[in-house]
Order: structure tokens, then sequence, then C-alpha cells
């Protein structure tokens, strides 16, 4: 059984920056996939960022390019989200995600095995 643990979120003002971590634990993390979601209040939960296994191949949506930066440490079983420049429409609770089949890209729920709890974060104006 993988658990997955996040950490990091907060209050921030607009343009400001947060690091998320997520720590991983149950199974070999270095070949899974690596994943975060966000869900605002009163919406669906979206795709954010992603990371392969293996190869490190990184994929991001289209409102987070150029802001936040997924990064991870196999070493430390640990997977970042790096988030600059912030909005307040990045309020929301972020979850990490881990996909078994690693060599695969995936911007879907349905690409993900395992889910943290969560962690909010929110940006004032």
């Amino acid at each position: 059984q993988v658990q997955l643990v996040e950490s990091g979120g907060g209050l921030v003002q607009a343009g400001g920056s947060l690091r998320l971590s997520c720590a991983a634990s149950g199974r070999t993390f270095s070949s899974a996939r690596l994943g975060w979601f966000r869900q605002a209040t009163g919406k669906e939960r979206e795709f954010v960022a992603q990371i392969r296994g293996r190869d490190g191949s990184t994929l991001y949506a289209d409102f987070v390019k150029g802001r936040f930066t997924i990064t991870r440490d196999n070493a430390k079983n640990t997977v970042y989200l790096q988030m600059n420049s912030l909005k307040p429409e990045d309020t929301a609770v972020y979850y990490c995600a881990l996909g078994v089949l690693g060599l695969v890209s995936s911007a879907t729920e349905r690409g993900y095995d395992y889910w943290g709890q969560g962690t909010q974060v929110t940006v004032s104006s």
C-alpha cells in the first residue's frame, strides 16, 4: 500500500512563492509517475503537473506553464511542486498522486492509483 503525505501549503500574497512536498512510502518510487492536481472550492479537481518515472519527463497544465516546476528526488521518495508568481486563482487544495505506470504520461485522474490527503494553498490579492 502506498501512502502519500503532502506538506508546504499555506497563505501567501499574490506574486509570492510556495514549495509543496509530497513524501511517498510503500513501494518503489523511482519508476512511478508522480502528479499534482488541485481542487478549488466549488470546482472539479484539475491536473496541474506530472513527472514520469525513469526519464523524468514533465507535463504541465497551460495555466501554470512558466510559473510552476515539478521535480522529484528518488533518494528521498519525494516529489516537489515549486510555485512562483502565484495568483489568487491558484487558491485550492493541492493533491499529490502516484501512478504505477511510470513510463506513460497522464493528465487525468484515472491515470493515478494513489492519492494524498491534500494541502491547502491560499493566495491573497
